[in-house]
C-alpha cells in the first residue's frame, strides 16, 4: 500500500483550484427535495384512497421506493451543512428527508457525520466498516454466517441489503443513545419514534395490504438503493490506520440521470474529501483529483462494483486483503491487487 494521507493534506492541495461558491450552501435544492416529497405524498395518497390494479400498485411503490431514497441522500446533504447553515433549520428538513427511512437528524450526525467521516475505515472507529478475522473469533453468530459457501452468504448478503439501512440505523440508535447526555436524549428517542409511529398509523388507516404498497415495499427498495452506494463506497477498500480518503474510498460511475436524482452521491471519494461541498462540484474535485493523483484515485461502474462485491468475502484479513475462512482463500482489496473483472485470490499459507 501506498504512503497514506490524511483528507486534509489532499484537501489542502486541492481547494485552492476550487471556486469559492463550491463551499457554499445552495438552499435551491431544497427544490429536488420538494419534488421526490411531493412524489411521495402523491404515491401514499392513491394507493390510500383508490382500488388499484396491483401492478399499478407495484410500479408505484418503485417511484415511492426511489423516491425514499433521493429524500435520503439530500437529508445526507442537508445534515452536512450543504443546503442551509442553521442548525434548527438545518435538522428539522433534515428529519423530514429521513423521515421515510426513520432515522433522526441527531442519531445520523453523530453516526455519520462524526464518527464514519472521522474515522473511515478504521477497523475500531468506523461503525459502518466491515469484520475483521478478531470480530470472527468472538462471535459465534459470525462464525456460523462465514461457515456457509461464499455464494450462499453473497445471495444472503444481497437479500438483506433490502432491510440493512433500517436494521443498521437501529443498532446505531442502540449504541449511541447513552453516549448523549441526559437532557438531550428525549429529543433523540422522538426522532425515532415519530418517523415510526407515523408508518405505523398509516398501517392501521389503510390497512395492510395497502400499507405493503404504500411503505413496506418502498422502504425495502430505498434500503437496496442506500446500501448499493454504501456497500460499494467503502467495502472493496482496505482498512487503514489513517484516513485517507484515496485509499478507503470508491467512487462509483452511474448515468448522469442517476447522479441527478441521487444529488451526486456516487461521487463517494470527493464527499469524504470535502463533506460541505455543494455536490455540483464534485466532477470538478474528480478532474484534479486524478490530474495529481491518478495512480491513487480508485473508480468503477456501479455494476462492476456491485459484482466484485459479490465475489469478494467481506471479512478482513491482514487489514488490506479479505478472507474466506471456509475455504482458506485470501483476496485483494483495492490498491492492493483487486481486479474486479478476474477475482483472483490465493491460498491462506498461515492457515
Amino acid at each position: 500500500m501506498k504512503e497514506l494521507h490524511t483528507f486534509g493534506w489532499y484537501a489542502a492541495r486541492t481547494k485552492p483550484h476550487l471556486p469559492k461558491e463550491a463551499f457554499q450552501p445552495v438552499p435551491t435544492r431544497l427544490f429536488g427535495g420538494l419534488f421526490f416529497l411531493i412524489l411521495t405524498i402523491a404515491g401514499i395518497v392513491t394507493i390510500s384512497l383508490f382500488e388499484l390494479h396491483p401492478l399499478v400498485s407495484l410500479v408505484i411503490s418503485l417511484i415511492l421506493g426511489g423516491s425514499f431514497a433521493s429524500l435520503g441522500f439530500l437529508g445526507h446533504e442537508i445534515l452536512h451543512g450543504t443546503v442551509v447553515r442553521k442548525a434548527w433549520l438545518r435538522d428539522f428538513l433534515g428529519a423530514i428527508a429521513f423521515w421515510p427511512l426513520c432515522t433522526g437528524p441527531k442519531l445520523w450526525r453523530k453516526w455519520h457525520n462524526m464518527d464514519h467521516h472521522k474515522h473511515t475505515q478504521d477497523e475500531e472507529l468506523d461503525p459502518d466498516a466491515w469484520p475483521t478475522m478478531k470480530k470472527l473469533a468472538e462471535s459465534a453468530v459470525l462464525r456460523w454466517v462465514y461457515r456457509l459457501p461464499l455464494s450462499v452468504r453473497s445471495f444472503f448478503s444481497f437479500s438483506f441489503l433490502t432491510v440493512t439501512f433500517t436494521a443498521h440505523s437501529l443498532r446505531m440508535f442502540g449504541e449511541n443513545v447513552k453516549t448523549f447526555k441526559l437532557k438531550k436524549q428525549p429529543a433523540l428517542w422522538l426522532q425515532l419514534i415519530l418517523p415510526w409511529a407515523t408508518w405505523i398509523g398509516l398501517l392501521v388507516w389503510i390497512g395492510f395490504s395497502n400499507w405493503v404498497f404504500a411503505f413496506l415495499l418502498p422502504l425495502l427498495i430505498a434500503n437496496f438503493i442506500v446500501m448499493a452506494y454504501i456497500a460499494t463506497n467503502h467495502r472493496l477498500n482496505p482498512l487503514v490506520e489513517v484516513n485517507d480518503p484515496l485509499a478507503n474510498s470508491l467512487t462509483v460511475t452511474v448515468p448522469k440521470w442517476v447522479d441527478v436524482l441521487h444529488f451526486n452521491f456516487s461521487y463517494h471519494t470527493e464527499h469524504h474529501l470535502f463533506p460541505g461541498m455543494n455536490p455540483k462540484y464534485y466532477p470538478l474535485v474528480k478532474e484534479h483529483i486524478k490530474t495529481m493523483w491518478p495512480d491513487r484515485y480508485h473508480e468503477m461502474p456501479m455494476g462492476r462494483a456491485l459484482i466484485a462485491l459479490w465475489k469478494t468475502p467481506q471479512l478482513y484479513h491482514q487489514k488490506s486483503e479479505f478472507v474466506d475462512p471456509r475455504q482458506g482463500d485470501l483476496y485483494h482489496s483495492l490498491g492492493n491487487g483487486l481486479d474486479p473483472m478476474k477475482n483472483q485470490y490465493r491460498k491462506d499459507e498461515e492457515g
